[in-house]
């Protein structure tokens, strides 16, 4: 009887520590959830803020000063997209790399035929 519980009470850390696995599994995926909600909305963001100086760019074509500060403004409207697209593509590739998948699979449900 004593080896039993020596046992089982060797064996608790490792049920508490794979507890502690799916926890950081559940924390993961919900960084990752949170991330491809606001991903597209900041690529939004960049792309108004490009438009934004090219707007200012082609109003003041006759001011080389507010010119040059549309383009300046267009250029970080770039990096800004470029950044924001990479960032989405590294997210899926962790989580296709992880496999942590956001959409839960749907299983097929067995049936009888002619049922």
């Amino acid at each position: 009887m004593k080896k039993i519980i020596t046992g089982v009470l060797l064996l608790a850390p490792s049920f508490a520590f794979a507890q502690a696995l799916s926890n950081v599994t559940k924390l993961v995926k919900s960084i990752g959830n949170i991330i491809q909600l606001l991903i597209p909305i900041t690529a939004a963001l960049a792309l108004l803020y490009f438009f934004w100086g090219l707007a200012k760019f082609i109003l003041n074509s006759d001011d080389a000063e507010k010119r040059a500060d549309g383009k300046h403004i267009m250029i970080w409207g770039v990096v800004a997209l470029f950044v924001i697209v990479s960032v989405w593509g590294l997210t899926g590739f962790i989580t296709d790399a992880l496999d942590l998948t956001t959409i839960p699979e749907t299983k097929q449900i067995p049936t009888v035929n002619g049922l």
